[in-house]
């Protein structure tokens, strides 16, 4: 394994595990609200009430929404080895829902008016993975 360009100071980046029973359910047309109850621990779930929420200008709701998302993503990373900091990469699929959570829950803190949280949540958001912004706002239009 070749180290050169590699941070070695920087943690390995962490993958979440995938969660087929969602993705295939999201895929056969089942609603977010409905796997909600199903499947309460999926960030990717969250994050998809939260965005259908922002959309339709429910702010509270999609606050509340994203807020249950980064929080069961932060258990999810945690089980999975991370330590509150390292890269959380986009291009690592099951990470998304974790990672547009986290970007709903700006959104929304914007909305409200949470100037310290939207600061806190985009620097995570860039440490995460610094394409993370780019790819959830290609995703909004």
């Amino acid at each position: 394994m070749s180290i050169v360009g590699q941070n070695l100071m920087e943690p390995e980046p962490t993958l979440l595990p995938a969660e087929p029973e969602v993705t295939e359910s999201l895929a056969a047309g089942e609603e977010p609200v409905d796997l909600a109850a199903e499947h309460p621990k999926s960030s990717l779930v969250w994050a998809l009430l939260a965005e259908d929420a922002l959309s339709r200008g429910y702010t509270v709701e999609g606050y509340a929404y994203a807020r249950v998302g980064y929080h069961r993503g932060l258990d999810a990373l945690r089980g999975s080895g991370w330590r509150g900091a390292g890269p959380v990469p986009w291009s690592h699929e099951p990470n998304r829902g974790f990672l547009r959570a986290l970007g709903a829950l700006g959104q929304a803190a914007a909305a409200i008016g949470e100037t310290e949280e939207i600061h806190r949540i985009q620097a995570l958001l860039r440490d995460c993975d610094p394409t993370a912004p780019e790819q959830i706002a290609q995703l909004q239009n």
